[in-house]
């Protein structure tokens, strides 16, 4: 995994003062790093019943769907609300200053469908326990969420764990 946490590049103080952004574009444009990533990402899922990879906008569409892909499964884009085009479901969820809303279409999963949500980084958890509360209401199983980065000191894996979703991440980054 040393590797893949060396191929990803940490920007100071952006988007404000005191933040280390951890940008995973460097990992998707290194082919080796790219595909380490994938197929770590794979792995611990192969074999398992698994119907469809749920990818958090935005990075974790190129992830999800290369992870689909490697699973032969089928993809649920999870979007921003009115992203879009079809009748959708959504699930709002708390922000630092205020609310959002993540939305899948309603045809996107079926009742009893098996699903791995999949996404670049874990923080806080508020996205992916936001998806993982609108896969539920779709009707599907929640098997497990998987992420390159965890950011453990903001207990997002945790906050998932505590809704009963294991969360794995390829590498983490302390005191963030």
């Amino acid at each position: 995994m040393d590797h893949i946490k060396a191929a990803i590049r940490t920007i100071p103080d952006y988007p404000k003062p005191g933040i280390m952004f951890r940008d995973v574009t460097t990992l998707l444009g290194d082919a080796g790093a790219f595909r380490a990533a994938v197929d770590a990402m794979v792995f611990p899922h192969a074999g398992k019943k698994i119907d469809k990879v749920a990818g958090i906008e935005a990075r974790g569409f190129i992830l999800g769907g290369a992870v689909a892909h490697q699973l032969s499964v089928g993809f649920v884009p999870v979007r921003k609300k009115g992203k879009l085009p079809h009748k959708t479901i959504s699930q709002s969820y708390e922000l630092e200053y205020g609310v959002d809303e993540v939305e899948i279409h309603v045809d996107a999963i079926r009742p009893g469908e098996t699903v791995l949500i999949v996404d670049d980084l874990i923080a806080t958890g508020g996205t992916a326990e936001a998806a993982v509360k609108l896969l539920r209401a779709a009707g599907a199983e929640v098997v497990g969420a998987s992420f390159v980065i965890d950011l453990p000191d903001l207990g997002g894996a945790r906050r998932l764990e505590a809704r009963g979703v294991k969360a794995t991440s390829l590498v983490a980054f302390e005191g963030e």
